[in-house]
């Protein structure tokens, strides 16, 4: 299992010669750029291929309707779906919360990269996804494109004499794009709901109630959805980890292709957190996931770390029925298995749509009334 292991880890943690928080330079100019290289796609080997086509900023940043996303090389495919990035500059680096003892945030769905400039320099060297050799070559790209000028600017003319230095300019400014109002726009008529400007239908407020209800949904205990402390409205994640019991969904495109690369014929088995280097108790976070936002989610399918559900519908229902209904098939992983949050819920029909119908109020471009509708 050679390259799956090169795939999961393969320059994802580089070392950074810029500061963290470089906030000396031009953040508006910094995310013009990051825009510009977000949007490239003469920097993956074959050409063809940018961070935009798997977080497409027509839907959300996600890669709608794609279990995975094909690589440069349309043969090859990776492992996870790509999950949408929006909101993505509230995820948090990862650390442990001694209280709750468990492990919170990080960036990629096993926590292994530390900030979203890590992230961002992942894809460019993933032999299944944009596929350059090295990052010499993504540099040696950059040093061409049209807006090669505007990194000497903000950074230095000297700046491709250090591959390091400049592959770390590249990533800050297209992390300087994600953490922009582009990505987090707080639109939804949920948003517009919490400052009192309109009100959800009766079937939304119920789905609301089950939403929150300890006894029903408890959707609340891992996806937040109350104003904080200082005003800043709900995130939908609580950037913890999870197993949820999912069936091995065979039909992944990766597994045929893992399978060739596999001297010992075992099949290939995403453990999830416990492929993350950084942590130090692996053997208790087999098969969790990070819990992403629920923003947007109707419009980001499909659905879970593997894209195995194709609506919201679905999962619900998987939430709702794990445990009693024998054709979801048995958990791929079932150490460390969530059996607390979700299993046997006993919602019924109606509150699964009543719960639907509130999930679909996170999507953002909603357009407010003028004014409120009267009361019932």
């Amino acid at each position: 299992m050679r390259y799956i292991t090169l795939f999961l880890f393969t320059t994802v943690i580089p070392t950074l010669a810029l500061a963290e928080n470089s906030t000396n330079l031009d953040t508006p100019t910094k995310a013009i750029l990051g825009k510009l290289l977000f949007n490239d796609t003469q920097l993956s080997e074959p050409a063809g291929q940018s961070c935009n086509s798997c977080h497409r900023a027509d839907a959300f940043h996600s890669d709608p309707n794609n279990m995975v996303s094909p690589g440069a090389n349309p043969a090859l495919f990776g492992n996870r779906n790509a999950p949408a990035i929006s909101y993505i500059k509230f995820n948090p680096e990862l650390y442990w919360d001694d209280e709750e003892q468990h492990w919170v945030g990080g960036f990629f769905l096993d926590g292994r990269a530390f900030s979203l400039r890590q992230q961002a320099a992942g894809p460019f060297t993933n032999p299944l996804e944009m596929g350059n050799a090295d990052n010499a070559s993504v540099v040696a790209k950059v040093k061409v494109a049209t807006y090669a000028s505007m990194l000497e600017e903000l950074y230095g003319e000297d700046i491709w004499n250090d591959e390091t230095k400049a592959m770390d300019a590249i990533t800050d400014a297209i992390a300087t794009y994600e953490s922009g109002p582009e990505f987090a726009t707080f639109t939804s008529k949920y948003d517009y709901y919490l400052k009192g400007k309109v009100k959800l239908t009766a079937l939304e407020q119920k789905g609301l109630e089950v939403f929150e209800a300890e006894d029903k949904g408890n959707c609340a205990a891992c996806h937040p959805n109350r104003v904080g402390d200082n005003m800043e409205p709900p995130l939908f994640t609580d950037f913890t980890y999870d197993n949820l019991g999912l069936p091995r969904p065979d039909k992944l495109p990766f597994f045929s292709m893992a399978k060739s690369f596999n001297s010992a014929g075992e099949e290939y088995v995403d453990t999830g957190l416990a492929n993350n280097p950084h942590i130090d108790n692996a053997s208790v976070e087999t098969g969790k996931f990070k819990v992403l936002t629920l923003r947007n989610i109707d419009k980001t399918p499909p659905y879970m770390h593997n894209g195995i559900f194709e609506t919201l519908e679905e999962v619900v229902d998987f939430y709702n029925t794990r445990d009693v209904k024998d054709s979801w098939g048995k958990p791929e992983i079932m150490q460390n298995l969530n059996t607390e949050e979700l299993g046997d819920l006993k919602l019924t029909d109606g509150e699964v749509e009543a719960l639907v119908a509130f999930m679909k109020t996170l999507t953002d471009g909603f357009v407010p009334p003028s004014k409120l509708p009267p009361s019932n």
